[in-house]
């Protein structure tokens, strides 16, 4: 090959392709366990005799140990390699499914889900921290990240369906027995397309004190967010529980600061962007995320859909997401992120408020599917291009520690928004059942007044988009290149 030859862009491979749909498929195994489980809860409570202050763990569980562990998983695969962090948290995921799967009290459920959520926050941040490092900044990269966005955004309304059939269909535990045919042909693949690394770990310069701080103050963060809404805002114990996290973290922010080897080097916030791109995503997903939990309880407490039913509603928001993520990913070397940030947080901000506007008596065509339709075109172009901000102009050295910010971002904003939004629901239906009104008329206006203001957060993150980085038109002389390379 002469050699001013344009070299084949990695996508353009059949091995680019491979790694791309076995990174996506991480991405989609750790997203679809934060939801596959909602619907199948009424059997496992009355299967292990959960109480109703207990069953709510099988959820918060693995959110909590997901969202607080995250950062040290982001960090542990810079500082230790990329794919040993992945293996070690798929081996985790994979062996904590099959025991919440065999479980026989709750405390073993629990237990296993908690550390499920261990085992995600290694996989999460090294799976991307492997794409932003593997595919070529330009198009090639846009491609690979928009597969990545359609993927995660995907997956919410995926797990739902899917929990809806297998626990309507052979049982609750095939909800986590799934997850093992899937983390064995992970397992395979990582040995197999992920190239080794070896980064000697000398432990006098690991910042030990950091990583404990980190994660306790994380811990105490999303605890406090998950249990505000039954405990209350104003109640002593969250006070305590948010100034506890506050504490912990202030003294983190002080360790990193005076530490050689800093878990956080401070340093990445320097990056132009990323910041914003990170405080955007937290914002847009409290009021996306929710979304998904008020329509849930609608179609079923409201409407009477089954479980399979309820699930079998979001396949046009699936299809929607992956549909946006395709456009966002060809519009991003000519326009940018940031107008594709606003863009996509406003038009989601259009299809949460008509899905606001549901009735007692309304039906899934003339009510749902548009304003479901209108938020998944949206949400599919915020998801692409606020990761693709976020990772830009980030070092190699730091891409698993932003790869963790960005993912702790969706876990905290998700955690956030559904303390506020509940209690914004909760209370509005106890108003009107004091009032005397019908239990299905309290509910609607509950899910009704909280999906508004989800829509007024998405007006919010289209505004803190604007300092966002404006990533991907700089590299846009390098599409041409690898424009020919299609993502699987």
């Amino acid at each position: 090959m002469p050699p001013d030859a344009p070299q084949t862009p990695f996508l353009a491979t059949r091995r680019g392709k491979l790694t791309l749909a076995f990174l996506c498929g991480v991405a989609m195994l750790d997203f679809v366990d934060a939801s596959i489980v909602n619907v199948a809860l009424p059997s496992i409570r009355h299967s292990l005799h959960f109480s109703v202050q207990s069953l709510q763990w099988v959820l918060s569980g693995y959110l909590l140990t997901y969202g607080g562990f995250m950062l040290l998983g982001g960090r542990a695969a810079d500082v230790i390699g990329r794919r040993p962090v992945l293996v070690a948290g798929t081996a985790l995921f994979g062996a904590s499914s099959l025991v919440a799967g065999l479980a026989g009290s709750e405390g073993t459920l629990v237990g296993a889900r908690l550390a499920q959520g261990v085992g995600a926050a290694m996989m999460m941040p090294a799976a991307l921290s492997i794409l932003t490092t593997t595919f070529s900044e330009g198009a090639e990269r846009a491609q690979a990240l928009a597969a990545w966005g359609a993927t995660a955004g995907m997956a919410s309304a995926f797990g739902v369906l899917l929990g809806g059939v297998l626990s309507g269909g052979p049982g609750w535990r095939w909800v986590f027995f799934v997850n093992l045919p899937v983390c064995a042909l992970d397992l395979i693949a990582a040995f197999r397309l992920i190239p080794g690394e070896r980064r000697p770990l000398r432990a006098r310069n690991f910042d030990l004190l950091g990583a404990m701080l980190v994660t306790a103050g994380m811990l105490a963060l999303i605890y406090a967010l998950v249990r505000a809404p039954d405990v209350g805002w104003g109640s002593a114990r969250t006070i305590a529980e948010l100034g506890g996290a506050a504490i912990l973290l202030a003294a983190f922010a002080v360790n990193e600061a005076r530490h050689r080897n800093p878990l956080f080097p401070f340093s990445i916030l320097r990056v132009n962007g990323l910041a914003a791109a990170d405080a955007t995503q937290v914002v847009a997903v409290a009021g996306s995320y929710s979304m998904f939990f008020f329509v849930t309880l609608y179609m079923q407490d409201v409407l009477h859909f089954s479980r399979i039913g309820a699930g079998a509603a979001y396949v046009p928001t699936a299809l929607g997401v992956a549909v946006a993520a395709g456009i966002s990913s060809r519009l991003l070397p000519r326009i940018g992120t940031r107008p594709l940030i606003v863009a996509g947080a406003l038009i989601d901000a259009v299809g949460i408020y008509w899905l606001s506007r549901i009735p007692v008596h309304g039906s899934y065509v003339g009510n749902l599917l548009p304003g479901l339709v209108i938020m998944a075109l949206g949400f599919g172009t915020i998801f692409v291009a606020v990761t693709t901000a976020a990772q830009a102009g980030v070092p190699p050295d730091k891409a698993g520690l932003a790869a963790a910010l960005i993912n702790a971002s969706t876990w905290v904003g998700g955690a956030m928004g559904l303390a506020i939004f509940s209690a914004i629901s909760t209370t509005r239906a106890h108003d009107l059942l004091a009032a005397h009104a019908s239990t299905s008329q309290a509910l609607t206006a509950g899910f009704g007044r909280a999906l508004l203001v989800c829509s007024v957060f998405l007006v919010a993150a289209a505004v803190i988009a604007l300092r966002a980085t404006d990533a991907g038109r700089a590299s846009a002389g390098l599409s041409e290149a690898a424009g020919a390379a299609a993502a699987p």
